[in-house]
């Protein structure tokens, strides 16, 4: 439900193919496209939940190890294929008390450039369920013409961020609470 770690794709797009040093300006760049996504385990099967209401933005920096921004989704908008299940995923999740999950950036590690591609670490706080966690994510960010696409994945366990209600109908049907959590977004620099 992490999607939001995908923040630093805007840095890198600014600092052209093969060029991914920390000793370049980045500019301010917005989220234009994206897709937050989970694996979900369950008695009754595995199952997706997914969004592509992604916002958030990057502040520009003068290296890419300072950049900062943010992302975030409403949970609301979450789906599974199954309205049942969707309903009770917002159940758990308190969705009116609780209704966005978002991911802050801290930090930006990038790896060694491979053409357009860069390998990233993206650290930041997690804010699901009112509770706040760190988040360590690797990705990788493609550059391509005026923006970048970033990806990346990694493990959540839902007690963590005290989201209950995984069983239903006293234990026959429960959810595992480990998830992986898919990021996919496309930052555009503004204007």
């Amino acid at each position: 439900m992490s999607i939001p770690p995908a923040v630093p794709l805007a840095l890198i797009m600014s600092l052209g193919a093969g060029a991914a040093t920390a000793q370049r300006p980045v500019s301010a760049a917005e989220v234009q496209a994206g897709t937050l996504s989970f694996d979900g385990k369950a008695t009754a099967g595995d199952f997706v939940g997914t969004t592509s209401t992604v916002t958030g933005h990057i502040d520009a920096a003068s290296d890419l190890a300072l950049v900062r921004g943010w992302v975030a989704a409403p949970v609301r908008t979450l789906v599974s294929g199954n309205d049942h299940r969707d309903r009770d995923l917002n159940k758990s999740m308190e969705s009116d008390k609780y209704p966005e999950i978002r991911f802050d950036l801290t930090g930006v590690t990038p790896g060694e450039a491979s053409g357009d591609s860069v390998p990233v670490t993206l650290e930041g706080t997690l804010h699901v369920h009112g509770v706040e966690r760190p988040v360590t994510m690797p990705g990788s960010v493609v550059l391509r013409g005026g923006g970048a696409q970033m990806r990346g994945s990694f493990p959540l366990n839902l007690k963590e961020y005290k989201i209950g209600g995984l069983s239903k109908f006293f234990g026959f049907f429960k959810m595992s609470p480990d998830i992986v959590v898919h990021v996919d977004v496309t930052f555009s620099a503004r204007s």
